[in-house]
């Protein structure tokens, strides 16, 4: 269970953080479905790619730590959440949105039990381990 709470934060931490340079480069231009917009939504775009970066980049942190901490993973995992959540409100205010962002919103739902789930794996695998013996000294 610890290589794999590795594996899928070193993935959600790359992920996200190249999506976050796409959207601060791309601006507006990286959002499926979205036509021309103004450049109030395009600012706002590209800070929150910023914003994602920095996301991404707390989730290659967490996964890079040893152990990868369970309060972090739950932290990372909650935002993610509740940005799933931000979009079923969306979608409840406005309907339906572009294909790609219903798939992004089943994703952001999905993924946070799973990570809730395993965030404690690799605390408990380090407590596992047989401590180190300490070297005896020995008398002449």
């Amino acid at each position: 269970m610890a290589g794999l709470l590795k594996w899928l934060a070193l993935a959600m931490g790359t992920a996200c953080a190249v999506i976050g340079v796409l959207h601060f480069a791309l601006g507006i231009d990286s959002v499926p479905g979205e036509a021309a917009a103004g450049a109030t939504v395009d600012s706002r775009e590209r800070f929150y790619g910023a914003v994602f970066l920095g996301y991404g980049l707390a989730w290659i942190w967490a996964a890079r730590q040893r152990p990868i901490p369970a309060r972090a993973v739950r932290w990372l995992a909650g935002i993610f959440l509740l940005g799933g959540l931000g979009r079923l409100l969306s979608m409840a205010v406005h309907g339906s949105p572009q294909w790609f962002q219903t798939a992004l919103t089943v994703v952001e739902l999905a993924l946070p039990p799973l990570y809730f789930w395993l965030a404690a794996a690799d605390e408990r695998a380090v407590a596992a381990r047989p401590s180190p013996r300490r070297a005896e000294r020995v008398l002449p």
